[in-house]
């Protein structure tokens, strides 16, 4: 199998944090997506949505999307699971990616792309559109995650990480979460300091150093 990457991507990223947190390494092809490679053929037949990364097998059929290249590596390689190892610990920890996908990782990225110049043009993963950024996406995503942030504080009061009492995939999409937030010039610790200091313990671990 090739993984194809981009090393600045967020989710390029939160797939390199699951395979150190496994232990794992897949022979990986950089293809720089600012330079428009993912149009290109093959990798244009290959991934048609043209986002990074994505993860091609042995017999080249592709799996696209960070989250389902975590899940198809964590059933080839199960331990440590951080997918959780009971039924109701996967359903704990998909409940909490779910929310985070949703709530928080999902309004900043728009959020981002509709702030930072780099994006202009390119405000929708995988296009080149001529949609223009808007400030009210900024805004928005901002008001969303702080909205989510706020339910989130009493539950990391209590918790060490997002799941449970071990590190899952949902940590790892917080993570990410919470890094646009910072970029976006939110302050975290100033309004939620359980989830900042999560955030802060999550940081330190040596997959992290993104």
């Amino acid at each position: 199998m090739k993984l194809y990457d981009f090393g600045p991507a967020v989710n390029a990223q939160r797939v390199r944090v699951f395979l150190a947190e496994k232990g794992l390494e897949v022979p990986t092809e950089q293809l720089n997506v600012r330079e428009d490679h993912q149009f290109a053929e093959p990798f244009n037949s290959m991934n048609p949505f043209h986002c990074v990364p994505f993860l091609e097998l042995d017999d080249g059929r592709v799996i696209a999307e960070s989250v389902s290249i975590c899940r198809y590596l964590e059933e080839l390689h199960p331990e440590p699971a951080l997918f959780g190892a009971t039924a109701e610990e996967r359903a704990r920890v998909d409940m909490w990616q779910r929310r985070f996908e949703l709530d928080g990782f999902m309004p900043l990225l728009h959020a981002v792309r509709n702030h930072v110049p780099m994006f202009a043009g390119r405000v929708v993963p995988g296009t080149r559109t001529e949609l223009p950024q808007l400030p009210e996406m900024v805004s928005r995503g901002k008001e969303m995650t702080e909205v989510f942030l706020g339910r989130l504080e009493p539950h990391m009061e209590r918790s060490e990480f997002v799941a449970g009492r071990t590190l899952s995939v949902a940590d790892i999409t917080g993570f990410f979460a919470l890094r646009m937030a910072t970029m976006l010039g939110m302050d975290v610790a100033a309004s939620w300091p359980s989830v900042a200091a999560w955030f802060a313990r999550v940081s330190a671990r040596p997959a992290f150093q993104v």
